[in-house]
């Protein structure tokens, strides 16, 4: 064995019993090279420990990330033919390896520390705190966990998606108060993941929370129903119909994530008109606005390559959902919802009821006219059922 691979053992050990800090590696043979130094650290990157690779050059840098095995023969390969020195770093000890540049003689030499470092960096396999138990009854029986509580390897970035999406609300829910409990209408629930996890997150906060999830196929909902029971959530029920028909009163919150094309309208329109203090919506589909737009202008040189003219259709019914919403008295900030690696359909429109007024409603609509006016398109479905 050589000394090489005597100090990639070394890694491993660190790696594993997690007091790895960091790995620089450096004296290049070649001196000309545009590549000076590498430096190495753990990361935790989609649910994997990882080994951080950064290659400075003399202009710039360049980011790989590895797992273990992979690292250890780029590690091998960079000692074996680029580079005379690699230092690792733990929290324990220093690990030195050197290749003497004319004889190619070898040596490892190790020292240990006086005092044990404590550094955040080296938590690098440290999943980040989530906000919902993996233990749920809920979770387990939509097949997110095992029955052991373990996420499931290919429901990692469902898992990361709910989290993520109750860290959300529970951002745009600061501040309110919730004396009167607090009524969430979720249009179009589907399996319910969301749905659960919203629930199981605000009674986790002591809130008196109701949620109504609609969803038009029977199936689901009696599904749903079941896994509810199952979790004693008491306040949580499913109720089959469609957006289009659903009749909504005292709505504090109203949710349609990924309701397709104008059903999103539909929602939106529910909410305003139920005078919901919270109207969030993560929208799928533009196809009504899509066949619309012909401008005259110069925007047609644009709207001519169908990928260019399906992401403008986007903008511009998202823009005028926003601008509606502002229209009618609510607050509304568009934001991306998740990594598109999880969905497609990332934006995410938040409206928070404030007050309406006649010139906020005249000055939203001139701004909704114009754009319509710069696009060639007659109308916007909203418009038409608000």
């Amino acid at each position: 064995m050589t000394k090489i691979e005597d100090f990639i053992d070394l890694i491993n050990a660190a790696f594993k019993t997690q007091v790895f800090i960091k790995i620089t590696i450096g004296n290049l043979r070649e001196k000309k090279s545009y590549l000076k130094n590498i430096f190495i650290k753990p990361v935790f990157i989609k649910e994997n420990a990882m080994l951080s690779f950064v290659y400075r050059y003399q202009d710039k840098d360049v980011t790989k990330n590895f797992l273990l095995d992979e690292a250890n023969s780029t590690i091998k390969n960079l000692l074996s033919s680029f580079f005379y020195n690699a230092e690792l770093y733990t929290t324990t000890e220093n690990i030195y390896y050197t290749q003497d540049a004319k004889t190619s003689k070898e040596k490892i030499v190790i020292k240990s520390l006086e005092k044990t470092i404590v550094q955040k960096e080296i938590t690098h396999d440290k999943q980040k705190q989530r906000l919902l138990s993996t233990n749920s009854i809920y979770l387990k029986a939509l097949g997110i966990t095992s029955a052991e509580g373990n996420v499931k390897a290919a429901m990692q970035h469902k898992y990361k998606q709910i989290n993520k999406y109750v860290e959300i609300i529970d951002g745009i829910l600061k501040e309110t108060p919730f004396a009167n409990g607090f009524n969430v209408v979720d249009m179009g629930s589907g399996k319910g993941y969301l749905t659960f996890a919203l629930y199981d997150f605000l009674q986790s906060k002591k809130i008196a929370v109701k949620i109504n999830g609609i969803e038009l196929r029977e199936e689901l909902v009696k599904k749903c129903n079941d896994i509810a029971h199952q979790s004693t959530f008491d306040g949580l029920q499913f109720t089959q119909g469609s957006i289009q028909d659903v009749e909504l009163t005292a709505v504090d919150m109203l949710i349609a994530l990924h309701a397709c094309d104008t059903a999103t309208d539909d929602a939106i329109a529910k909410g305003i008109k139920a005078n919901a203090s919270f109207i969030i919506c993560a929208p799928c589909c533009h196809k009504q606005i899509r066949k619309q737009i012909s401008p005259t202008n110069a925007l047609q040189n644009i709207t001519k390559h169908g990928i260019l003219l399906e992401r403008q259709a986007e903008m511009i019914t998202d823009t005028i959902r926003a601008l509606i919403l502002e229209a009618h008295g609510y607050k509304t900030k568009v934001f991306d919802f998740i990594e598109e690696e999880n969905t497609p359909k990332n934006v995410l429109i938040v409206g928070r009821k404030s007050k309406f007024s006649d010139i906020g409603f005249n000055d939203n609509m001139e701004k909704i006219a114009a754009l319509k006016n710069l696009f060639g398109i007659k109308e916007h479905y909203l418009e038409t059922i608000i």
